[in-house]
């Protein structure tokens, strides 16, 4: 019984040492990048009212979250998306702004998806949302923030694809199929499967030109020169706004310089029923999958009483740092340092003189007791794992300091440390 409440449930893992190091710095790099483009932090509550996310919003499905009741017998969740949760505090709080609101964020969210067998129900994300500007500037800006977030990172083999989900709406709310079929349509859009889309187009009648566009939708991926073609395989209106929203925002990414990183998708579709318009995802090597979503939602806030168009990102933080390992890009853990003060019970009113002198000087330090069962060089090892910049050993008036980053050794007196600090 007690071997088994040391594991954690499936989908949940503890994060500890230098992992949890890394976390945390790579964490207040992104939110160095969020702070830079001027985005206020938000904090929304871990879990909602079922309704907050229930299938009118677009989000997950019902299944798929993490349920469970108060003491009024509410239905709530462990929130499954970041979105709809600012969606609604925007809503509550700035219901009669129509200024830019901008606002920045990290929090974890719960997904209950057998889908997702191997990979993590709880997940660390932060993103950014951006209220009240429906141009195509916020969508680039948005886009620039995720890239400037891969670069802060450390990484620098990845692309950005961009997608349209009017597009794709355009396309389907201009046939006449059933529910099922669309299903299947969109299942063999998102998977590329022309052999079975071929197989499908055979058997329904639709006009000649959204079969030549269903057929070649596997082929409409690539630079900014595969948006022209996408505009000469359809007569429909709705669609070539949708591609050429796609144009503007590629002239906006070329004033920032960040054309390079981008390529176009218009057979992204995604799974967040929300998203109105300009979708897009983050990819690197390493993790099989995105490391980073967003895209425009313009009738997602108008659910909770405040008509207003959107744009926001996020980051999968526990994913970026899977690829950062794998891609052996070090995290810096300089502002993370620390030192160990070991002393023996006898010198603990110095110790503890020293320490508070060498806190109060900067220095994160600290304080253990030695134990006389256990060797100098166990305590040596003990800090090393444990990811010390170094150990100072008091004895007596003297302080022996082991410097990990240079392996030097030096002894000093405790009243020459005293000043220093």
């Amino acid at each position: 019984m007690i071997e088994k409440l040391l594991h954690t449930p499936e989908g949940v893992r503890d994060i500890y040492s230098r992992e949890c190091k890394e976390k945390a710095a790579v964490e207040e790099r992104l939110k160095g990048v969020l702070d830079q483009f001027g985005y206020q932090q938000i904090e929304t509550p871990t879990f909602e009212f079922f309704d907050i996310f229930n299938s009118d919003t677009g989000t997950v499905s019902s299944r798929e979250m993490f349920k469970f009741f108060d003491r009024n017998n509410n239905t709530l969740v462990l929130r499954p998306d970041m979105t709809p949760s600012i969606a609604r505090s925007v809503a509550k709080y700035y219901s009669g702004s129509d200024f830019p609101l901008k606002l920045s964020y990290k929090g974890n969210t719960f997904l209950n998806n057998p889908r997702y067998q191997g990979k993590l129900t709880e997940k660390t994300e932060m993103g950014a949302e951006y209220i009240n500007d429906d141009s195509a500037a916020a969508d680039a800006e948005a886009i620039v923030m995720m890239i400037e977030c891969f670069l802060e990172a450390g990484l620098r083999d990845f692309r950005v694809d961009i997608g349209q989900a009017e597009f794709y709406k355009g396309m389907m709310d201009a046939l006449d199929l059933d529910r099922d079929v669309k299903l299947k349509i969109n299942e063999y859009i998102e998977n590329k499967n022309s052999l079975a889309m071929e197989g499908l187009l055979e058997k329904v009648d639709i006009p000649e030109s959204y079969r030549k566009v269903l057929m070649e939708y596997d082929e409409l991926y690539g630079d900014v020169n595969m948006l022209s073609r996408a505009k000469e395989l359809t007569g429909n209106k709705r669609c070539r706004r949708a591609v050429s929203r796609l144009q503007e925002v590629y002239r906006v990414l070329e004033m920032y310089g960040y054309e390079k990183y981008v390529s176009f998708d218009l057979g992204m579709v995604n799974h967040y029923d929300y998203y109105t318009g300009i979708i897009f995802r983050g990819y690197t090597y390493g993790t099989g999958d995105a490391i980073g979503k967003g895209g425009r939602y313009d009738n997602l806030l108008i659910q909770f009483g405040k008509k207003a168009p959107a744009i926001g990102f996020t980051i999968l933080v526990d994913d970026l740092l899977m690829a950062m390992s794998r891609q052996k890009i070090d995290i810096s853990l300089k502002d993370y340092g620390y030192m160990i003060l070991l002393y023996d019970d006898r010198d603990l009113a110095n110790a503890i003189s020293l320490v508070m002198g060498l806190r109060r000087g900067g220095m994160k330090t600290q304080l253990l007791r030695r134990d006389d069962g256990k060797e100098m060089a166990e305590y040596m090892k003990f800090a090393l794992d444990e990811g010390a910049d170094g150990l100072l050993r008091l004895e007596g008036d003297q302080v022996v300091i082991h410097d990990f980053s240079t392996s030097m050794v030096q002894v000093t007196s405790l009243a020459q440390l005293r000043e220093e600090y």
